[in-house]
């Protein structure tokens, strides 16, 4: 029997909010698994707990498949369909609705079924159509979303037995959508990648959002994809594909088309955030790719710097274990050859979840102490009590120094879920 990944920490989101009154939506980008974690993973899982087949109700929307059904991205059809199978009061039943935004008027048949006590809803969307920001308004605040991204390292390691450094190289170097499960040879994997890019993202964004400057919206994105980590803004942006790409767009437009790429889950943003003045710095944001792979083939693989490598992973992982995060700087009036100015100190990421918070930096090597300086001096200029944690690429035992911070190995940070608490 083929094994495959279950993704547990997405099955234990769906098994705590089973049967919660709620439309669970499952969002995330194009092919990062979403159908295959309602189809199959936690289809048997329910199965398993005593739930008969037949009152699980599944259906595909965008197959071409022709069955006894009939057509049901056909409000009607659907209508009398599901009214079909579901023939009792007294059971319990579950609606798998799989790229639902293939039905006219879809959020009227949600709703309804929602209103159904026996009925439990789940929904995923393409998110080219459907995006977390219409969850509240197509499913009337009833809408409860599962953000899906793509494997972690943990996940991509399962049933795999080869060291853990090949593994590490191949994740970082290939990302893990799960399509590439199905490739082996390295430039079957590429070829993948760019589809995506081509078919599947860029034309879902050109065609939901009828862009009109295809060349500069490709531009940021190679720009995204060239600079994951760098502190920038649209006017900074469009500068740069004026000046260096002679295309000619605003800041207005790019930062029309960042928001269309952020909802497309293809980039995430960090804002700037000032410890000490506890305030934003609204324009200025730092972007990182969802997925390596996906940047990596974008770039041809060129730009394989390991330290925003890592930096990006780190990223990813907080995002994954459902940390919002920011990146910060500390401002401090300090006196250099004499004078007195500010210097600003970064910090990669702060982290929180409204109950923790951490200030973390991702350093890839500490080679002496003047490197190790530079990376704990920001964190030694904040002076309140939260967490100060130094993730490192060595793979090396978790420890605490004489300042209280902690030291841990990327590889423990990214496979253990419980090391930051």
């Amino acid at each position: 029997m083929k094994q495959y990944i279950q993704r547990y920490n997405y099955l234990q989101k769906l098994i705590d909010r089973r049967n919660n009154g709620e439309i669970k939506v499952i969002t995330g980008s194009r092919r990062c698994g979403k159908s295959w974690l309602l189809s199959k993973i936690y289809f048997d899982w329910l199965v398993s707990n005593g739930v008969a087949q037949d009152n699980i109700i599944s259906i595909t929307f965008d197959t071409d498949d022709i069955d006894d059904t009939g057509d049901l991205t056909n409000p009607e059809e659907l209508k009398a369909y599901l009214r079909s199978r579901i023939v009792s009061e007294s059971e319990d039943y579950y609606i798998f609705l799989d790229e639902i935004q293939e039905v006219e008027g879809f959020e009227k048949i949600v709703n309804g079924l929602n209103k159904k006590d026996n009925v439990d809803v789940y929904v995923t969307g393409s998110n080219s159509k459907f995006l977390s920001s219409d969850i509240n308004t197509l499913f009337r605040g009833r809408g409860d979303e599962v953000r899906l991204y793509p494997l972690s390292f943990s996940e991509f390691c399962e049933n795999r037995t080869e060291p853990r450094q090949e593994l590490w190289k191949e994740y970082y170097t290939f990302g893990g959508m799960p399509g590439l499960l199905g490739h082996k040879k390295a430039e079957e994997k590429t070829a993948y990648l760019q589809r995506l890019w081509t078919k599947t993202y860029i034309d879902d964004v050109v065609e939901r959002h009828n862009v009109k400057n295809r060349q500069a919206f490709e531009s940021l994105v190679d720009m995204l994809c060239s600079s994951i980590g760098s502190l920038t803004n649209p006017t900074k942006i469009a500068n740069t594909i004026n000046s260096l790409q002679h295309i000619k767009v605003d800041s207005e437009t790019i930062n029309t088309y960042l928001g269309y790429l952020q909802e497309s889950y293809l980039f995430e943003a960090a804002k700037r955030y000032n410890i000490k003045g506890k305030r934003y710095f609204e324009s200025i944001k730092k972007y990182y790719s969802v997925d390596l792979g996906l940047r990596n083939a974008r770039l041809n693989y060129r730009q394989q710097e390991i330290t925003h490598i890592m930096e990006n992973v780190v990223f990813n992982h907080l995002c994954m274990r459902g940390y919002k995060v920011d990146v910060g700087v500390i401002e401090k009036r300090e006196m250099t050859n004499g004078k007195s100015q500010y210097k600003q100190y970064e910090v990669d990421f702060i982290a929180t979840n409204g109950i923790e918070k951490y200030y973390i930096q991702s350093a890839y090597a500490l080679p002496d102490e003047s490197k190790r300086e530079q990376e704990l001096a920001s964190l030694k200029r904040i002076d309140d009590s939260f967490q100060k944690v130094i993730i490192v690429g060595d793979d090396i035992m978790t420890y605490t120094d004489d300042n209280g911070f902690v030291f841990m190995g990327l590889f423990q940070f990214l496979s253990n879920e419980k090391v930051l608490s």
